[in-house]
């Protein structure tokens, strides 16, 4: 999709899915929730989760990106069907191009994020000689290193507008946020995703760096949720400029939302304070950026279905009218 494609959709994004029109394509939520990015519908049976163009960092929605909600709905839709072997997940069906209708689990209270490599905010902390999540690495690692094998650091899952925190392996344990035996599983569930999608972006060009996992219970059963391997929820890099990047103690190539953290930090802003002004020409670099990730993670080309909320909603209603879903 080129460039201009994304200018002349900057006033075409969406922002929030008005429950009201929803009402009136005959989808009655019982219970609505906003979230940074995503707004879940509670639809009684079932959850109806809208991915929307809104873009947070630091903890702080920031802005709407030309086809984000979309490119992010289908890759999570991609990962959900390739990792099923690994782990069931909660996708009944997609609903419309920034949606889908998932079962109610009860949610695993805790976000597991799986590091390959030594960058971000593990980085910034081990300059300051912090543990990452209970974990003390060596000293003399450099900025981008690769790990000998990935390393998982858990964190809490707060409240819109306040920060995750870290959290160690032994406090999860101890604290018994969850059971001793199921946090095992979760651990060998996330390095065998974590393994596979390294695995399969490997052969497109691209290195999974790191990425975050969410879990629920469906009848006890542990099932994967949210989202996984986006490029909200993961860094990537290119491999081919890797080693020769790395040796030069350079940044690296990037291809996710790394490239708008940045941004904002060389402007002064890491979640604290007024962010600086969002122009267009940034947003148009970020989207970019996404549906460049779209098509080296699918390996397909990127074709936009639908731009505005009543699309939306009646591909929505339709698709619920359409298959005994709920």
């Amino acid at each position: 999709m080129h460039r201009d494609g994304l200018t002349q959709r900057l006033d075409k994004t969406l922002e929030s899915l008005d429950g009201a029109l929803l009402e009136a394509a005959g989808v009655r939520p019982e219970k609505y929730v906003r979230g940074k990015v995503r707004d879940i519908f509670d639809l009684g049976s079932a959850l109806l989760i809208l991915t929307t163009d809104r873009i947070s960092a630091f903890d702080q929605v920031l802005t709407t990106i030309p086809c984000k909600g979309e490119v992010l709905n289908r890759v999570a839709l991609f990962w959900f069907d390739k990792t099923a072997p690994i782990i069931k997940n909660h996708v009944k069906a997609q609903l419309s191009p920034r949606s889908m209708l998932v079962e109610k689990c009860r949610v695993v209270p805790l976000e597991v994020v799986v590091r390959g490599y030594l960058t971000g905010s593990a980085w910034r902390s081990y300059q300051k000689g912090d543990a990452i999540s209970g974990i003390q690495l060596d000293s003399g690692l450099k900025y981008n290193q690769e790990f000998p094998e990935p390393i998982l650091t858990p964190s809490t899952k707060e409240d819109r507008g306040h920060h995750d925190k870290p959290i160690s392996r032994e406090e999860i344990l101890s604290e018994e946020i969850v059971p001793a035996d199921l946090w095992h599983q979760i651990e060998r569930t996330a390095l065998a995703l974590f393994e596979m999608g390294s695995t399969l972006v490997g052969r497109q060009g691209l290195i999974l760096v790191d990425t975050k996992y969410e879990f629920g219970l469906l009848d006890e059963e542990l099932v994967l949720i949210d989202e996984i391997h986006t490029p909200d929820s993961s860094r990537y890099w290119y491999a081919d400029t890797y080693e020769q990047l790395f040796a030069a103690g350079k940044a690296q190539r990037e291809l996710d939302k790394e490239y708008f953290r940045r941004w904002l930090m060389d402007r002064g802003y890491m979640g604290e304070g007024h962010p600086p002004a969002i122009t267009d020409e940034i947003r148009v670099a970020v989207a970019e950026r996404y549906v460049r990730a779209y098509e080296k993670i699918t390996g397909e080309l990127f074709d936009p279905s639908s731009f505005d909320a009543p699309a939306e909603i009646k591909s929505i209603a339709d698709k619920l009218e359409q298959e005994p879903l709920l």
